[in-house]
């Protein structure tokens, strides 16, 4: 599976032709979420028209889920509030293992992209003089996440998707990019597929945007859905050269729903932090309210990771629920200031029989989001590769070793501008054209798919990414040691081993097939999750090491992933220091004082 996503021209060469569309465009932007959006929106606004192509229909994306909020340091409520205390805060939740520069320009920016974002018609909740609402989210030392009730990646997402449709921004749905067209030095487009008709599509560009998402859906109980977040966007990007950043971080939300309670369907989806943030309390099956032995000062709103373990902890020692969980209250508060703060959370529970005005919920934690990504930099979208940028959670830097709550949508948006800004004054005029060797490029790499739709053994691509998301959940989760993780690589090794007998039931228009593309995708990105977990031998943010469990001030560094000769390498980098008016507000020790909400 992995040599057919990255050397295709192991595929025999045959003279059987090979049909498929071809089309040019100056810039191709592969994710239709924010980052995307807000990509494709820049470039069109510099007078380039670039074509976005997702694998979903228009405006259905991931974004969509982010629910809380998103962070721009406004000063609405707490006006001492700065951007520098913002990045000072997303530095601390991430261990100072962040790209400084990448936290200072989101952070920075923030609050223009929220004007800006009010100004295109996102319906902000307001406060009774007229200014933007914001609310505490966890290890945030003010009132910084702007939302709308809790749909605001919805909100996000609907009004970016307007902004470039009066843009007139060229889009194509149900697209599924398969691999990069790229020589080995520089980035010339993509190849891939039409979901709907199963037509093999080459896209050529001389620039390439990956805004695909994460990695987080590999594991057993994640919060998206289960053909999103594959780590595609990443392995995507490995294959073309570029390298990866930190991708042993993976960040467990606390509050995913419990399976057992709700059903299947529900097992692992996001109960947003806003619970947590408009006052929701966690209490164990006793009845004991129990982060006031975890964190009394913060209880709830400490750091995601911390509030994680501190749950796993609860239920492995046996004060958990029967279906495995911790209850999360918030009946406490009005039932009508509940209704109007958590709409989406009232109704989702409602139709499953609970109603969060009078009783808890239950939950406990679920993967969530990939702090690690491709190494760019921040200012450009730049990966080192000629012709391929990225943006989003594709992405490592802002966000270090535990994502701040409400710092991923303002990325997309912040980031995002940047990047469409830069790749704009890197067009040349002219559309690019198609060498033969190019087309021979892509005749191999669809045939490798035609391969792939031929399969006939006696094991489903299904099957294969449920076992891969027992072995990340078992050996790669909230609680790592050395021994488990050699563990999880040999069972790797193994389930790799069975993909020499994979069955592709039906076409190319098929879930079956698009579950075996995603195969190709998860394996390389769950061996750098495990191999980078083995190789940091110390605990940070969500990296948790129970053979290691203190922060180690020499392991201050990135460990970068690349491919070689012979497979994976990885090395480990120095990080940066903050600007020193960043380093200065880290020094004034801002907290947030959970018992405001008191």
């Amino acid at each position: 599976m992995r040599d057919r996503l990255q050397t295709a021209d192991a595929v025999a060469e045959n003279d059987e032709p090979v049909d498929y569309q071809t089309v040019s465009t100056p810039v191709l932007v592969v994710g239709a979420g924010a980052a995307g959006a807000r990509v494709a929106i820049a470039l069109a606004e510099a007078g380039v028209e670039p074509l976005v192509v997702g694998k979903r229909d228009h405006g259905d994306a991931h974004t969509t889920w982010a629910a809380g909020g998103i962070n721009a340091a406004l000063g609405s409520l707490d006006p001492e509030d700065d951007w520098t205390v913002h990045a000072a805060d997303t530095l601390d939740e991430g261990h100072y293992i962040n790209d400084p520069e990448a936290v200072e320009l989101t952070a920075k920016h923030m609050p223009d992209r929220i004007r800006e974002l009010a100004d295109w018609g996102m319906p902000f909740d307001r406060t009774e003089d007229g200014t933007i609402n914001q609310r505490y989210f966890g290890a945030q030392s003010f009132r910084r996440t702007c939302f709308v009730g809790d749909r605001t990646g919805e909100a996000m997402l609907d009004t970016l998707v307007a902004k470039a449709r009066e843009l007139e921004v060229p889009y194509r749905d149900n697209v599924m990019v398969t691999r990069l067209l790229t020589d080995g030095e520089r980035v010339a487009g993509a190849m891939g597929f039409d979901m709907a008709t199963g037509e093999f599509v080459l896209l050529r560009s001389d620039h390439v945007v990956l805004a695909a998402g994460g990695a987080s859906a590999l594991y057993h109980r994640h919060s998206s859905r289960e053909d999103e977040n594959n780590g595609d966007g990443l392995a995507l990007a490995l294959g073309a050269g570029a390298r990866l950043a930190d991708v042993e971080f993976v960040q467990f939300h606390p509050t995913g729903m419990v399976g057992d309670r709700y059903g299947e369907e529900w097992d692992g989806r996001l109960v947003t932090e806003a619970v947590r943030g408009e006052g929701g309390r966690l209490f164990n099956a006793a009845g004991e309210r129990f982060m006031e032995r975890y964190s009394p000062d913060q209880m709830e709103l400490d750091a995601r990771d911390v509030v994680a373990r501190a749950i796993a902890r609860e239920i492995r020692e046996g004060r958990g629920t029967d279906d495995g969980g911790v209850y999360l209250d918030i009946s406490h508060r009005d039932g009508e200031y509940i209704r109007e703060r958590l709409p989406s959370m009232y109704e989702r529970f409602q139709s499953l029989g609970v109603d969060i005005t009078e009783a808890p919920m239950e939950v406990a934690p679920t993967a969530h989001y990939s702090m690690g990504g491709v190494d760019i930099d921040f200012a450009t979208g730049e990966t080192g590769v000629p012709g391929l940028y990225a943006v989003g959670e594709t992405v490592a830097g802002v966000h270090g070793a535990n994502r701040l709550g409400g710092n991923s949508l303002a990325e997309t948006v912040a980031i995002g501008k940047l990047v469409g800004e830069h790749v704009a004054d890197r067009v040349d005029d002219g559309a690019p054209t198609v060498t033969s060797g190019q087309r021979a490029l892509a005749e191999r790499e669809f045939r490798a798919l035609a391969e792939l739709e031929a399969s006939d053994g006696e094991v489903t691509a299904r099957d294969l990414l449920a076992d891969l998301g027992d072995i990340l959940w078992e050996h790669a989760g909230i609680l790592r040691d050395e021994a488990s993780l050699r563990e999880g690589l040999a069972k790797l090794d193994a389930l790799r081993a069975r993909t020499t007998d994979l069955r592709v039931a039906g076409d190319r228009t098929t879930r079956d097939f698009e579950f075996a593309v995603d195969l190709s995708f998860s394996l390389p990105i769950a061996e750098t999750i495990l191999r980078g977990a083995l190789e940091r031998t110390e605990s940070r943010g969500a990296h948790y090491r129970t053979d290691y469990p203190e922060t180690d001030g020499d392991w201050r560094r990135n460990i970068l992933v690349s491919e070689g000769p012979t497979g994976l390498e990885l090395r480990a980098r120095g990080v940066a220091d903050p600007s020193p008016e960043v380093q200065d507000a880290v020094e004034r020790g801002y907290e947030l004082d959970y018992h405001h909400l008191e």
